[in-house]
This record gives structure tokens, C-alpha cells and sequence, in this order.
């Protein structure tokens, strides 16, 4: 009897024993097959670092997969979507291609794509040393200094910061910033307004104009100068008096009293 007995457990053992392997075996299969079976979207990313207004091609481009919830409502699927388009920005390796990182090419120059909307390409002559010692790159910012002669003398200038936080379109003919060391250049072109183009042409007639290149994370402008006005003082008006003291003495008290003229 008792032998019977410890079989039967051995044998509930045994098998109970091989259900739990089973089961732990089915769940290791099926977690490690989770991530294969999980499904992903194709979306267009840099094959190489994409400079500053260059016109993109399909070898700048490849496809990669990424889970759907992660990708932005605002990536291309398609390399053929992005063919001929201009870079607005520097687009590196591995970075999702966006509908804003890009603008469509309408002809002419690939400079003419990357201006912004309402704006305009100027071009100013500059130096090595207008031209900040050659430190100026396609993407920089600058601020717009203007010099200008007054009064009799010719070595009287007045200077100001006439344009302020203003992007650099390109340098000489190159609007790409891939260079790595300060080139000397001949002329800058900038990114203004109508109103801002012709405030630096005037500056350029009346005297000299200088760039100075700002840090990027740089947004702030110079405050408004409020001439203080000096107060105006009311003139003080005199008051004469129109009376005479007069003095009278009776026997020991001497009084004064006023006597109108």
C-alpha cells in the first residue's frame, strides 16, 4: 500500500514538473517573439549629413523603421516625396527628413527656396574684417552696425546697431556652412525685410557698415534708448507788494501797520 502511494505521488510529481516547463517554455517563446512580430513604419531619414540649401537627392536619403507611435505626424514615407526639395537647415545622419526641414524648389537658384516668406536676399560687400575675420557661415546670426560721418570734420562718426538678430543667407556663393576654418570672403548675403533692406542700402551710401556675429542661443535686442526729458520749470513769478508798513508810536507802544499804495 504504501509503495503504491509514493508512486502515484512520483508520477503527479513528474507530470506536474513537465506542465511547468511547458508552460514557462510557451511564455519565453512568445515574449521573445513579441518585438519581430511588432509592426513599424517606414519613414525618410538622412543617409549623410544634408548642409544648409543644398537640393536633396535620393543618395542623401535612406528608409528606416520606426514603431508607429514614435513617429512625427509630420515625417515623409516616401524618398521620392523629397527629391528636388532644398534643406532649410543642416539635416544630420540618422535625423527623421520633416515637411518643415524642407521647402520646395520652384527653379532658379537653391538660395531663393530658403528664404523665409515676406523676406528678402541682400547681398552687402565686406572685408576681412566686416566680415568678422572670415568666422561668418551660412545659419549665422548677426547684428547690423552703421557708422556715419557728422558734423565739419571727416574723422566724426556716429555709429549705431541698425539691424539686429539678422540670418545669414549665404557667403560669397556658397550657402552651405560644411567649411570648418574662417575663409576671408567679399560679400554676405542677409535675410531682411523690405523695410530692413532699405535702411542697410542707406547705410551703405551715407558712411560704413559693420557685422557682428551673434551667439545663436542669442535672442534677445538692444532696448529702446527713452530720451529723458529734462523737466520743465515753471518760472517763478515775484510777487511785489503793492503796501507800505508805516510805524506809529503813541507815548510808550509802538505799533506798525499797513498802508495800501
Amino acid at each position: 500500500m504504501f509503495k503504491t502511494r509514493t508512486i502515484v505521488m512520483f508520477v503527479f510529481a513528474l507530470v506536474m514538473g513537465l506542465a511547468a516547463a511547458l508552460i514557462a517554455k510557451n511564455w519565453a517563446v512568445n515574449r521573445m517573439a513579441t518585438p519581430a512580430q511588432a509592426e513599424g513604419v517606414q519613414v525618410v531619414v538622412a543617409a549623410m549629413q544634408i548642409p544648409f540649401g543644398k537640393k536633396l537627392e535620393s543618395t542623401d536619403l535612406r528608409l528606416a523603421t520606426m514603431p508607429e507611435n514614435l513617429v512625427p505626424s509630420s515625417a515623409h514615407t516616401r524618398i521620392e516625396q523629397l527629391e528636388g526639395t532644398v534643406a532649410m537647415s543642416t539635416i544630420y545622419p540618422g535625423e527623421i527628413v520633416m515637411k518643415e526641414k524642407v521647402a520646395a524648389f520652384g527653379g532658379g537658384s537653391a538660395l531663393s527656396a530658403v528664404i523665409s516668406p515676406t523676406k528678402r536676399a541682400v547681398t552687402v560687400r565686406v572685408n576681412d574684417v566686416i566680415g568678422v575675420a572670415g568666422f561668418l557661415m551660412p545659419g549665422n546670426r548677426v547684428d547690423v552696425v552703421a557708422a556715419k560721418p557728422y558734423g565739419n570734420g571727416n574723422r566724426n562718426y556716429k555709429s549705431e546697431t541698425l539691424l539686429e538678430d539678422i540670418k545669414v543667407l549665404a557667403v560669397d556663393q556658397t550657402a552651405s556652412p560644411e567649411k570648418d576654418k574662417p575663409v576671408i570672403v567679399r560679400a554676405v548675403t542677409l535675410e531682411l525685410s523690405s523695410k530692413e533692406a532699405e535702411k542697410l542700402v542707406q547705410a551703405t551710401q551715407e558712411g560704413t557698415v559693420q557685422l557682428a556675429l551673434r551667439n545663436p542661443l542669442d535672442d534677445s535686442k538692444k532696448q529702446e534708448e527713452v530720451a529723458n526729458e529734462t523737466p520743465q520749470h515753471k518760472p517763478v513769478k515775484k510777487v511785489y507788494s503793492s503796501s507800505t508798513p508805516i510805524t506809529v508810536i503813541r507815548g510808550t507802544k509802538v505799533s506798525t501797520s499797513q498802508i495800501k499804495m
